[in-house]
């Protein structure tokens, strides 16, 4: 089994409707994004997929949430902008974007602050 990272980032505010601590009031963070991306199967060059398909497809993803007021978008009309509510989303973003026969997308990790992360990721084949 092959593993692809590719790492993104994206600055946007947000605010967390119910929170009971400061992360009610509006903020920002640089957040970060890993996507990784799971395979058996090699193409003719040796690769799983190639890195700057997947960097176009994470720049692509979070152009929308960059310098954003995340509770100001539709994404999250019905959800607070949390790193877990960003991880689920974005990895079906890029699964549109990125499953392919050979590999699959298999979690995004979304970090808002150094040293917190959150993965999500589904329980489905890795790869063909």
């Amino acid at each position: 089994m092959f593993e692809v990272s590719v790492r993104g980032s994206f600055s946007a505010a947000h605010r967390l409707h119910g929170h009971a601590g400061g992360c009610a009031n509006p903020h920002g963070h640089n957040w970060e994004v890993e996507v990784l991306l799971r395979g058996e199967t090699l193409d003719a060059l040796g690769l799983l997929v190639d890195f700057q398909v997947v960097k176009q497809a994470v720049r692509e993803a979070l152009a929308a949430l960059d310098h954003a007021d995340l509770n100001a978008l539709d994404l999250f009309q019905n959800a607070n902008p949390t790193s877990e509510n960003l991880a689920r989303l974005l990895y079906e973003d890029l699964q549109r974007r990125l499953d392919h026969p050979r590999y699959r997308v298999w979690g995004v990790r979304v970090s808002e602050s150094p040293g917190t992360s959150v993965l999500y990721r589904e329980d489905r084949d890795a790869g063909r």
